[in-house]
C-alpha cells in the first residue's frame, strides 16, 4: 500500500501532466513559389474569393485546430508581407526559394526548433481546394511526436502531411529540389498513416495559366438577406 506522501506525489505528477497536455501541432504553410509557369506571379498573392491565397491557407490551418501557423515566404516576400493579412502568423523567409520546395520545407521545419511543437501539419499555398475539413482529419491522426500521416485522395497520398517532430531531422536531410518530404515518406511508408479526404477536398494545384480558371477572382457571393416581395419580378 502506498503512503499518503506517495499518493500525494502521484496525484501531483498526474495533475502536472494533465495541465501540460500533449505537445501542440503547428501549421506549416509553404508559400514561397514564384509561379514560373504563371508568368512569374507569386502564388501566395493569387486572388481567390477576393483575397490572396496565402490568407485562405493560413486561416484554414487555424480553423483546423493548429496551435499557431508558420508561413514560409520567398518570391516577392516583402510584397506578400505588405498586402496579405496574416495576423499571429510566424513569417519565415526562405532566400533559397528558387532552388525548389525542399528549401522551403527545410526553412519551415528549422523555424519550429525550440517551439515545443510535437508535429507540423504541412500544406501548400497553391491548393485552395484543400480546406479545414481535410486538414482537421489529418491533424486528428496525431498521437505523438513519432506520428507520420498524410491525406489521401482515392488512396493516393497528397497534402496536408503531418510530420511528427521525431521525423523533422530526417525529412530535412532528404528534402531537395521540388521533392519536399516525398523521399522520406516513401522510405518510411510502413509508418505512414493515410487519411482519406477525397470526400471533403479537391487536391488540384494552381500551376499553369489553364489552372487559373479554378480561382474565383471576385468576392464570395453572399446569399440574399431578404426574400423578394411576393408579386415582384
Amino acid at each position: 500500500m502506498r503512503s499518503n506522501e506517495e499518493r500525494t506525489g502521484a496525484a501531483a505528477s498526474a495533475h502536472a501532466a494533465a495541465a501540460s497536455g500533449p505537445r501542440p501541432v503547428v501549421g506549416l504553410l509553404l508559400a514561397a513559389g514564384g509561379g514560373r509557369r504563371l508568368g512569374g506571379r507569386p502564388k501566395a498573392l493569387l486572388v481567390h474569393d477576393g483575397r490572396p491565397l496565402v490568407e485562405h491557407a493560413a486561416e484554414a490551418l487555424r480553423a483546423a485546430g493548429c496551435a499557431r501557423v508558420h508561413v514560409v515566404l520567398g518570391a516577392a516576400a516583402e510584397e506578400v508581407r505588405a498586402r496579405a493579412e496574416l495576423p499571429d502568423c510566424v513569417l519565415v523567409d526562405n532566400p533559397e526559394w528558387e532552388e525548389g520546395m525542399g528549401t522551403s520545407l527545410r526553412a519551415g521545419l528549422g523555424s519550429l526548433a525550440g517551439t515545443g511543437a510535437g508535429a507540423a501539419l504541412v500544406t501548400l499555398v497553391d491548393q485552395p481546394g484543400i480546406g479545414p475539413r481535410a486538414m482537421r482529419r489529418v491533424l486528428a491522426a496525431y498521437a505523438s511526436p513519432a506520428t507520420l500521416a498524410s491525406a489521401a485522395y482515392d488512396g493516393v497520398r497528397g497534402h496536408p502531411v503531418l510530420l511528427g517532430a521525431d521525423h523533422w531531422a530526417g525529412v530535412a536531410a532528404t528534402a531537395t529540389g521540388d521533392r519536399g518530404a516525398r523521399t522520406y515518406l516513401k522510405a518510411h511508408g510502413g509508418a505512414l498513416r493515410l487519411v482519406e479526404c477525397g470526400d471533403v477536398a479537391e487536391p488540384y494545384d494552381i500551376d499553369t495559366e489553364a489552372d487559373l480558371v479554378r480561382l474565383r477572382v471576385g468576392p464570395p457571393t453572399a446569399p440574399p438577406t431578404t426574400s423578394p416581395t411576393l408579386g415582384q419580378h
